[in-house]
């Protein structure tokens, strides 16, 4: 990558409040939208911080999504790449994109999750009952956040929830940034050969759910692959759980810190939907995961971006930009802004963002009516939020009642 100046700042950066986005986002933003930055490697990257700016990156072919490139900006030290692993849709570019998006596309409308409504509920109150059985303080993320979403998404592909705790060990590891590269790589070869495997035992008689469906679609079109389904199943499946259990928990905490926020939704549960989309854009727990490699020079935000270097579009500094969010660190559920970009924007954007919206609209209207005394079991200051990761979230939330 082109190197001009020595950047100012390094990346990722650290945030001195949990609430908060690292306050050099704030800085760049206003000072000079499109910076460069350190990566853990010593390369550099740019950094694009405002919303429109980073609307320009996603949503431009200019900018490539394929992390095998060589030039790839790498967020974690020692990142890997390795030729000829198959890639999921979201390290595709296009033409390859487009189909292999489109293939599971139809797994995710809202007419289908609308479909699974009455099992999520289910699962929460199930959840919900098991929480309060326990001892006081439980912890949320092991009652509750962290099991909705894996229920739903092992349910939904056909994996067997007996088997969370040993893809929840190797999630974690590929998430976390002081993972060191062999074991990250181990981590990464670990859910994928556990997700082949699966798909074998399915492929004799395709059973009825999203991973049996797809081994009769793709045969019917000729395409399948028993490793590019399973490369498909391992993003699924790692999205499926981790991003929504932290929204889960993380939102849990704004809420029991702003009770004038939560007394909106229990008074008027219609407006829990506009609750989920403030949540989204407040938190934006997958910040960096929309890097992109610039493959032929283009301006964004005044600045040319040559063909070879790498951008971060950052869409927690993106959410919390003046220019689109009036009083845009504070938290207001009535705000009714949905041009976040807390699920991305453009082709890549999220693929199951009905699904979360709908785990996160359930979770949050059954919790607090049930629990109406619902506290924090510890102060906020203790709380182990995950700073060491690159999904911002919460290791555990003590919660009483």
């Amino acid at each position: 990558m082109t190197t001009v100046e020595e950047p100012v700042h390094e990346f990722p950066m650290t945030r001195t409040c949990p609430f908060a986005p690292p306050p050099a986002y704030e800085e760049i933003r206003e000072e000079d939208a499109v910076s460069r930055v350190r990566l853990p490697d010593g390369g550099q990257a740019w950094v694009v911080t405002r919303l429109e700016d980073v609307r320009t990156v996603l949503n431009n072919r200019r900018f490539s999504a394929d992390r095998q490139h060589p030039d790839f900006p790498q967020l974690v030290k020692g990142g890997f790449r390795r030729q000829g692993d198959e890639r999921t849709m979201i390290t595709m570019d296009a033409p390859e994109h487009g189909p292999a998006r489109k293939a599971v596309l139809g797994e995710f409308t809202v007419r289908r999750m609308e479909a699974l409504r009455p099992r999520i509920q289910q699962i929460v109150d199930e959840r919900i009952d098991a929480l309060l059985a326990g001892p006081k303080p439980g912890d949320l993320v092991e009652a509750l956040s962290l099991p909705v979403p894996s229920l739903v998404i092992c349910e939904m592909l056909g994996v067997p929830y007996g088997d969370h705790d040993f893809f929840q060990e190797h999630t974690a590891k590929l998430i976390k940034r002081s993972t060191s590269p062999e074991d990250r790589r181990a981590a990464f070869d670990t859910i994928r050969g556990y997700m082949a495997d699966l798909i074998a035992t399915k492929e004799a008689n395709p059973p009825d759910d999203l991973l049996g469906r797809q081994i009769v679609k793709l045969r019917e079109d000729g395409t399948y692959r028993r490793e590019q389904l399973a490369a498909t199943g391992f993003l699924l499946l790692v999205a499926g759980h981790e991003t929504t259990a932290n929204m889960i928990s993380l939102s849990t905490v704004a809420f029991l810190r702003n009770p004038g926020q939560l007394a909106v939704i229990k008074d008027d549960p219609g407006k829990t939907l506009d609750a989920v989309e403030e949540m989204l854009r407040y938190w934006t727990i997958v910040d960096a995961a929309t890097a992109r490699l610039c493959v032929e020079d283009v301006e964004v935000g005044g600045q040319l971006i040559r063909a070879g270097e790498g951008v971060l579009a950052l869409g927690y500094s993106a959410n919390r930009d003046p220019r689109a969010f009036e009083n845009a660190d504070e938290l207001d559920i009535e705000r009714g802004a949905r041009h976040h970009v807390a699920f991305g924007f453009g082709p890549h954007q999220c693929l199951g963002q009905n699904l979360a919206r709908m785990e996160l609209q359930i979770v949050f209207d059954t919790l607090f009516r049930r629990i109406p005394s619902l506290a924090l079991g510890a102060d906020v200051d203790d709380l182990p939020f995950k700073d060491d990761a690159n999904i911002y979230g919460l290791y555990r939330l003590p919660v009483t009642w």
